[in-house]
């Protein structure tokens, strides 16, 4: 199965839940991706996404609550994605998510 999708997500973050709506748009040879995380804060570009099989990686440029680039990894399983993002300083966040109908 595919990657590509939208996927209702919530980060475990030192501020509590984030929710967002996290857009995963692959290549054509399918092997990078862009996207969107879209959340309550306003939305972040998904930059550098690499596929390697059902894992992605990416950086996202964070401007609120202050500036800060966080670097993000999930595997999708299904209709699931789970992961995580690394905060710099503030560490590793735990990531989940539900590809939209």
């Amino acid at each position: 199965m595919s990657v590509a999708g939208t996927y209702d997500c919530v980060t475990k973050s030192p501020m509590g839940d984030q929710k967002s709506v996290v857009t995963i748009v692959p290549s054509d040879d399918g092997t990078t991706f862009t996207g969107t995380n879209q959340g309550a804060m306003g939305g972040m570009e998904l930059e550098n996404g690499v596929i390697d099989g059902n894992k992605l990686t990416w950086t996202m440029n964070m401007t609120v609550p202050m500036p800060m680039k966080l670097e993000g990894e999930a595997t999708v399983d299904g209709d699931q994605l789970v992961g995580e993002v690394n905060a710099g300083a503030f560490g590793k966040m735990a990531m989940t998510g539900q590809r939209q109908a």
